[in-house]
């Protein structure tokens, strides 16, 4: 098992920064892959910015050039920088961490989230 925990949510104006982390505990020598996912209100869940467990990132085309994932392995923490931010950020932002086990296979694990609210 894999436990997850968000913090760095807030309410920002439009243009600020925020700096979102994402602690995992458990079994986190199993972890693939840890992501940020955000969903609106009325919206379907997407994919932010991920980082695998060898470094490599991807974001979305939204959020390139303005936010930026990266990791503590002696924490066992990934955070996600968010700067420009823009009203249409607003969303509950979920960490994800994609597992894998010999012994039974793929995990997907997720945290309880946090708001992040920009005003314009």
């Amino acid at each position: 098992q894999v436990q997850l925990v968000e913090s760095g949510g807030g309410l920002v104006q439009a243009g600020g920064s925020l700096r979102l982390s994402c602690a995992a505990s458990g079994s986190t020598f199993s972890i693939n892959a840890i992501g940020w996912y955000r969903q609106a209100p009325g919206k379907q869940r997407e994919l932010v910015a991920a980082i695998s467990s060898g470094g490599s990132t991807n974001y979305a085309d939204s959020v390139k050039g303005r936010f930026t994932i990266s990791r503590d392995n002696a924490k066992n923490t990934v955070y996600l920088q968010m700067n420009s931010l823009k009203p249409e950020d607003t969303a509950v932002y979920y960490c994800n961490a994609d597992s894998y086990y010999y012994t039974s296979g793929p995990e997907d694990y997720w945290g309880q989230g946090t708001q992040v609210t920009v005003s314009s």
